[in-house]
């Protein structure tokens, strides 16, 4: 499984007080943390700052890979940004993301082909997030068709169920993984993901939704996370839930965490 650290957010606090006051050290102590918990990728995110965003999400793309040779994923809904990013993230970044909105899709999509990333994609048309999976499936599918038809490699594709809180809607849960399921079933190929920690937003301890759900939507094929890789249990977690369903080969990956003495039990 793919991992990718959420924590350099600018909707934290701690993280938006730091971009704002460019302190160096707080953001690469934060990005380091996240490598070395075991993200496979760093999410960078100043979408909180309306008019300064080119500029703060510019400064913590150079900052992070200053700290850290991991890959970013550049997290943002303005194309501006995304290419300012771009123009200075060294190797194969990815991008969050695209949508089936028209005016969204046509201007991300030149970003994708100039920089050549991979990209999130949501199954949200101008008509708002669908309710259910089937409608969440079919418009991930004409996305998958219009991205492919427009030269992108559907390998670089990441599928987001879009997780909404369950706090709002019991529901939500229950219909992401329903929307997993439906589009490994449709498109084996292609890759899925989710920003895991909106399941529990809204909810007391949040931990633990978040650890369970985990766990729950690899069984339904969730193959990339977003997610806080310095929650110790929730990392345990992922090792087990691969080793349990099969997408461990011979369990290397738990062998190894037990060998660094990564798996000690809680009691």
């Amino acid at each position: 499984m793919i991992i990718i650290g959420e924590r350099i957010n600018s909707s934290n606090e701690n993280i938006r007080k730091a971009i704002e006051g460019q302190n160096v050290s707080f953001i690469q102590k934060e990005a380091i943390l996240q490598s070395e918990a075991g993200a496979d990728y760093i999410d960078v995110n100043a979408g909180s700052f309306a008019t300064k965003e080119v500029e703060y999400l510019s400064w913590l793309v150079e900052t992070v890979q200053l700290a850290t040779a991991k890959p970013l994923c550049i997290d943002s809904s303005n194309p501006k940004a995304l290419i300012a990013g771009l123009k200075l993230h060294k190797g194969k970044a990815i991008v969050n993301s695209i949508t089936a909105e028209k005016d969204k899709y046509n201007t991300v999509l030149p970003v994708l082909k100039e920089y050549d990333c991979r990209v999130v994609a949501l199954p949200v048309n101008d008509s708002g997030i669908p309710i259910t999976a089937e409608d969440r499936l079919s418009i991930a599918g004409k996305l998958l068709r219009d991205l492919e038809a427009d030269g992108i490699d559907l390998t670089r594709v990441y599928i987001d169920p879009i997780i909404l809180p369950i706090s709002v809607n019991v529901n939500n849960g229950h219909v992401v993984l329903s929307t997993i399921e439906l589009i490994k079933q449709r498109y084996p190929e292609v890759r899925t993901i989710c920003g895991l920690s909106n399941i529990s937003f809204g909810l007391p301890q949040r931990q633990l939704l978040n650890q369970v759900f985990i766990a729950m939507a690899i069984e339904k094929g969730l193959d990339v996370a977003i997610l806080d890789p310095c929650d110790d249990r929730l990392m345990k977690n992922i090792l087990v839930a691969n080793a349990l369903l099969g997408k461990d080969r011979f369990c290397m990956n738990y062998i190894r965490a037990f060998k660094k003495e990564k798996l000690r039990a809680e009691r």
